[in-house]
């Protein structure tokens, strides 16, 4: 056999194989960034939704506060102790509802 034909058996073929680690890492980004991502932003929207009067919740800027009003605009008045000062917040500013456990 001449020595190029041998050469072109050995070789691997250009298929399926040479696109599988991209393939791989795909995954692996998908499975690692991006899934945990989204279900965070689903427990959010949830969150969000769940929303009403009466609720405890922590804004993002570290006011606790609870719900006295919530309106169409998405926003949410919040009474805050000891004076009970209301503030209204935009629904996006609430990061979490506080619990007795969290308490």
């Amino acid at each position: 056999m001449p020595m190029p034909l041998a050469a072109m058996l050995q070789a691997p073929a250009p298929g399926l194989t040479s696109f599988l680690p991209f393939i791989l890492i795909f995954v692996i980004f998908y499975l690692v960034l991006f899934l945990p991502m989204q279900r965070k932003q689903k427990k959010t929207r949830q969150m969000m939704e769940a929303l009403k009067n009466g609720d405890q919740v922590l804004t993002t800027g570290g006011v606790v506060g609870t719900i006295v009003g919530l309106n169409e605009d998405n926003t949410v008045v919040l009474r805050i102790k000891p004076d009970n000062v209301k503030l209204q917040f935009a629904r996006s500013a609430v990061s979490s509802v506080v619990t007795e456990e969290k308490k």
